[in-house]
């Protein structure tokens, strides 16, 4: 395994390295706990300097009248930075958050195609020339909100970050990036590719810091025209009460409770396989994660037992290690937070059938480790199958037929995913499509592309990412009417002849 210097302690505040002024951050390996770099992080005061630069950045007209295809080029240039520096950032991106080596090498990927996507895109988004219903030329046209703030969380930060930065810089915006404190070296390595892509200085910037003050300034503050926020609901609750105030568009990527459902005709193989892939993949951290898994009841013994037995033997260990399947929690707080809701739904007649506990060893000691974990003999409206865990913990119910099991899909306050495993196209069609929620998967999980928008329904969120149209999500739509007569409104009634 190659080894790689860490981001050093400094902020990128308005295009330039500091030191924070605001509370320390402790970013920890999980794996066995060790220090990677305790930082300074960002204070309000820190904050209002970056906006202050972004605001003077954004409005130069160096970048402001810049050509689509000349922006594009700023966004070409990371993405090929990303490229170049792939295997240093997984590597940053596994010390931070503790995530396989081989799942970070692919989000890397992910984020420097994404940032080339959407380089292609700006290049190719047309304004529109609008039907006229008179004697003018009337034209849409989409400007620079001016400044956004982009808030990512924890589990996935440079998937996460490109998702939001590059849409935003392609809009022409300049934008504050505030990462989690749990994982902040992957964006500050971001910046420094960003640095030295030859971005100008002052439109971007990495905020690590608390939320009560970083986090609250990039919402409330009045020169920020759009936040950008995946994270829990709670939080993003308040954000939107926040954004409400000021009457700024915002879009949320919240929590989810995916449901994933097996049909008796399913080919059996197939989902076994996407269904561990769906749920324990990324230790369960994950948003979309197939967490409540719904099995025909014909099946349902048989399907269960193949699963756990398929689970029994995922492999669990050190994120460097390639075999690894299951790696650590991204921190021993939130392992033991996982670890409590599962104590609870045992608590409440649930039944373990693997899993469930630390796993034993002195290679799990010092980590925040917790096994793979399959529960049974719970009600659908039990809180374990209600509530997001965000851990390798997954609940199966039997269903009795289609109405049966749509309906408890949709008894949920969530609506971010769903996967459906059916060799039926036409039940898989009519599934997919009466289940209230962004995203659905049929015969595979987990898969995306930064071409297909994405986001949630109900308490999981608001507004769609990636897609053509995530530029102009970044942007402000402008009508313009322009005269092709030359003469006065008649409305004026101007006399004839008149100078």
């Amino acid at each position: 395994m190659n080894r790689f210097e860490l981001p050093s302690s400094e902020l990128y505040i308005g295009g330039r390295w500091e030191t924070g002024t605001g509370a320390e951050i402790v970013s920890a390996f999980p794996g066995d706990g060790s220090i990677n770099r305790i930082i300074p992080g960002a204070s309000r005061a820190d904050g209002e300097r970056a906006i202050e630069r972004a605001l003077a950045a954004q409005a130069d007209p160096a970048w402001r009248n810049l050509k689509p295809h000349e922006r594009a080029r700023f966004l070409y240039r990371i993405a090929e930075g990303i490229d170049t520096n792939a295997a240093r950032i997984a590597y940053i991106q596994t010390r931070d958050t503790g995530k396989t080596l081989r799942e970070t090498t692919a989000l890397v990927a992910s984020a420097a195609a994404t940032f080339r996507y959407f380089a292609g895109a700006l290049e190719s988004l047309d304004d529109t020339l609008t039907a006229p219903r008179g004697d003018y030329l009337s034209l849409s046209v989409h400007e620079p909100l001016g400044l956004v703030s982009a808030i990512t969380p924890w589990n996935s930060p440079i998937a996460s970050d490109a998702q939001k930065v590059a849409p935003a810089l392609a809009a022409g915006n300049a934008v504050l990036l505030k990462p989690a404190s749990w994982s902040p070296l992957v964006s500050l390595e971001l910046a420094r590719i960003v640095e030295a892509a030859g971005l100008p200085q002052g439109l971007f910037s990495v905020l690590p810091g608390a939320g009560r003050e970083i986090g609250n300034l990039l919402v409330e503050h009045p020169s920020i025209a759009r936040v950008s926020f995946t994270g829990g609901t709670a939080t993003g609750r308040m954000l939107a009460r926040q954004a409400a105030e000021k009457l700024m568009p915002v879009s949320l990527e919240l929590g989810g409770k995916s449901p994933t459902i097996v049909f008796a005709d399913a080919d059996i193989d197939l989902a076994i396989a996407g269904i561990l892939f769906g749920v324990f993949s990324s230790s369960g951290q994950s948003c979309i994660a197939g967490s409540r898994l719904f099995v025909e009841r014909s099946i349902y013994e048989s399907f269960v037992g193949r699963l756990v037995a398929a689970t029994k033997r995922l492999v669990v260990g050190d994120p460097f290690d390639e075999h690894t399947q299951v790696a650590p929690l991204v921190h021993v707080d939130h392992r033991n937070a996982v670890a409590a809701q599962v104590a609870a739904a045992v608590a409440g007649g649930a039944q373990i059938l693997c899993g469930g506990a630390i796993p034993q060893g002195s290679a799990y000691d010092q980590g925040a480790y917790y096994l793979p974990t399959v529960l049974a003999g719970l009600s659908n409206d039990a809180d374990i199958c209600r509530e997001e865990v965000f851990g390798p913990v997954l609940c199966v119910l039997p269903f009795d037929d289609e109405a049966d099991v749509i309906a408890q899909s949709n008894a949920n306050d969530y609506g971010l995913a769903c996967g459906v495993w059916t060799r039926d196209f036409p039940k898989a069609w009519r599934t997919a499509r009466a289940i209230t929620t962004g995203t659905v998967w049929v015969n595979t999980y987990k898969q995306f592309s930064i071409s297909t928008p994405f986001g949630g329904e109900k308490d999981s969120g608001t507004g769609r990412e990636k897609g053509r149209e995530g530029i102009r999500a970044y942007m402000a739509q402008k009508s313009v009417y322009v005269d092709l007569t030359g003469a006065p409104h008649p409305w004026a009634r101007w006399p004839e002849g008149s100078a």
